[in-house]
């Protein structure tokens, strides 16, 4: 019987992620989801421009023309806007801002009308050759934010030269009629993803692209299966002939068999059961069979999250990121901006803990009114808490804010990417002053403001004895562990087989870290994105994890799975995976165990959407 093919073996060679069927495309799931039908190939990219010289009296005119075609696109992408806002939120809607601030900068404008006037080029040559100037200069950057504006770049470059030589785009994305389409395209565009009606789109394919690219978020929002960094093979797809893509497990199956097409949607059936499941429980408490309670927190990046972690009954918050106060704004928020947010949230989890990230700054994260240092490796340079105590002014602000916030609820500061004692004594150190200042100007704050510490780099783990004796809590961030620990780019699609929280040496990392917290008399929690995979979270409960902090949509996965099983039975396997050499035998351990307590085709449905969970949880 032929089979549907599953992701690349990871046992022959960790980082490849090359696949031996010719029929298979891996690359990463974004965006969970079977979807099946034919190829609607789109060949987004820059159109050939002809040379044509503008006779003298007709420049005004070919500016005029310039101008027109730039407004058209503008109120393109504004109606764009309007549809994601519809569709997506407000928040999802805000990714084409770049866009359109783009084609209203008068710098570039000025400069490609200049072209014109003093060359008596095309509109269309003009626009082109600044286009590539700008693109070639933010290629050389190594900021990862310039690579993202690179892409809205060459977003708009398509449709303002598109305009301009007779060529519509939108036209050209059409559909009507037919089955709905698995698109699949070298570099999926924000724009793009929106382009289409949901009616007429099953699925998006791109063969650039990682889990964190706007587009990718987008899909994800608007509930499209979306496969991303499939790499070579788009010239292997032919235009209208069947595809089966799957979101969930990272993949796009060429010319399946009616076999195959079936066996997919039956894997889609079983994630519609896991969905049922998970909201029969999602107002229970997560506690195990044997009665262990967890407390199972929220992550919270935006402000728009926060209703859904209330709906989800998360118990509480254990990461509040913090940056998007900062970012794409041209003046730092105020600390009574700061502290009504933290209020806000504290206000919708009574009795529950609110642990505020510090400023994570730094890598591809500043504010407009920073000039950050060129570095050679920024993700390696001036961030985090390094930022922090080098720069005050923004610090202290936000340490009176937390406090202020302390009063209405049990708000507490967690610091990032500690690698030094003297951080944490410096921070209490603040914190003090600050406690003076507030006493002195008589304005109410919380007392007693718990401050912990992110164990995220092979540092911390080695010092956790000495950072939790002088902390309230210690928390986990699995992300940036796992990267540094294995030196893998956890955003590098090429790499990303090698990216594993499996691995026996983050394994016995989180070990450590637990045993230290317990030296201690601490309570460990895990804010990472490993607590949000259901295979992941039991290894963490093995190790003597009970506080987990997972990304709102996860919530529900994670309580049923919790309440499947006996605490005590994973953390009898706790001794075997510790010792277990391989990230496959740590796997085959945990399964096993856990395969009397749950249906494990069930559990695979409920996997998180990425090429570096496992292949199955039965194999």
């Amino acid at each position: 019987m032929r089979r549907l093919p599953s992701p690349p073996s990871r046992n022959s060679s960790p980082g490849a992620l090359v696949s031996s069927d010719p029929r298979r495309l891996t690359g990463v799931g974004v965006s969970p989801g079977i979807a099946v039908g034919p190829a609607f190939i789109v060949r987004w990219s820059l159109p050939d421009v002809p040379q044509r010289v503008v006779p003298e009296g007709e420049v005004d005119l070919e500016i005029e023309r310039l101008r027109t075609a730039v407004n058209a696109v503008r109120a393109h992408i504004l109606e764009l806007r309007a549809r994601t806002e519809d569709r997506a939120g407000a928040e999802e809607a805000r990714i084409f801002e770049a866009q359109i601030m783009m084609l209203e900068d008068q710098d570039f404008m000025g400069a490609v009308e200049r072209l014109i006037r003093e060359n008596r080029i095309s509109a269309e040559r003009a626009f082109e050759f600044k286009t590539l100037e700008l693109r070639a200069l933010w290629t050389r950057s190594e900021s990862a934010l310039l690579q993202q504006r690179r892409a809205d770049l060459f977003g708009i470059g398509v449709r303002v030269l598109g305009r301009l030589l007779g060529h519509s785009i939108e036209e050209t994305l059409q559909r009507g009629g037919g089955r709905p389409v698995v698109v699949l395209t070298r570099e999926l565009t924000p724009g793009l993803t929106v382009e289409f009606d949901r009616q007429t789109v099953a699925g998006f394919a791109s063969a650039e692209g990682t889990r964190t690219s706007h587009a990718a978020i987008l899909a994800h929002s608007l509930g499209i299966p979306c496969v991303m960094g499939f790499g070579a093979g788009l010239d292997r797809v032919t235009e209208g002939a069947d595809v089966v893509l799957d979101g969930s497990r990272g993949w796009i199956l060429l010319d399946p068999t009616g076999e195959e097409v079936d066996e997919a949607l039956a894997f889609e059936k079983r994630r519609g059961t896991l969905l049922r499941e998970m909201e029969r429980v999602e107002r229970e408490p997560a506690r195990t069979l044997d009665g262990v309670q967890i407390s199972l927190r929220s992550n919270l990046d935006l402000p728009e999250e926060l209703e859904e972690a209330v709906a989800h009954g998360a118990d509480g918050v254990g990461l509040l990121r913090t940056e998007f106060l900062v970012l794409g704004r041209t003046e730092l928020p105020s600390e009574d901006e700061q502290a009504g947010y933290f209020e806000r949230i504290a206000r919708r989890f009574p009795g529950h803990p609110i642990v505020v990230r510090s400023y994570d700054l730094g890598g591809d994260k500043f504010p407009a009114p920073f000039s950050p240092p060129r570095e050679p490796n920024p993700f390696l340079g001036w961030r985090a808490i390094r930022v922090c105590l080098d720069q005050p002014e923004i610090f202290r602000p936000q340490l009176r804010a937390i406090m202020r916030a302390r009063a209405h609820g049990d708000v507490q500061l967690m610091l990032p990417l500690v690698t030094q004692v003297e951080e944490v004594v410096r921070v209490r150190e603040l914190v003090e002053e600050e406690v003076a200042d507030l006493k002195r100007l008589g304005i109410a704050y919380g007392p007693d403001l718990p401050v912990g510490v992110m164990v995220e780099t092979p540092a911390a783990v080695i010092l956790a004895d000495e950072l939790a004796s002088r902390s309230d809590f210690l928390s986990v961030g699995t992300n940036d562990l796992t990267q540094y620990t294995l030196a893998v780019d956890r955003g590098n699609a090429g790499i990303a087989g090698r990216f594993s929280s499996f691995h026996p040496a983050v394994v016995r990392s989180l070990r450590a870290i637990a045993e230290a917290g317990d030296r201690a008399g601490l309570r460990v929690s895990v804010c990472g994105e490993m607590a949000s995979d259901p295979l992941s979270a039991l290894l963490l409960l093995s190790l003597g994890y009970t506080v987990f902090s997972v990304a709102p949509p996860r919530l529900p996965l994670v309580r049923w799975v919790l309440r499947q099983i006996d605490a005590s039975a994973v953390v009898r396997a706790a001794p075997d995976v510790v010792k277990a050499e391989t990230r496959q035998e740590v796997k085959r351990i945990l399964t096993e165990t856990i395969a009397a307590y749950m249906d494990l085709d069930l559990l695979d449905a409920g996997r998180l959407p990425d090429v570096r969970a496992p292949t199955s949880f039965k194999t």
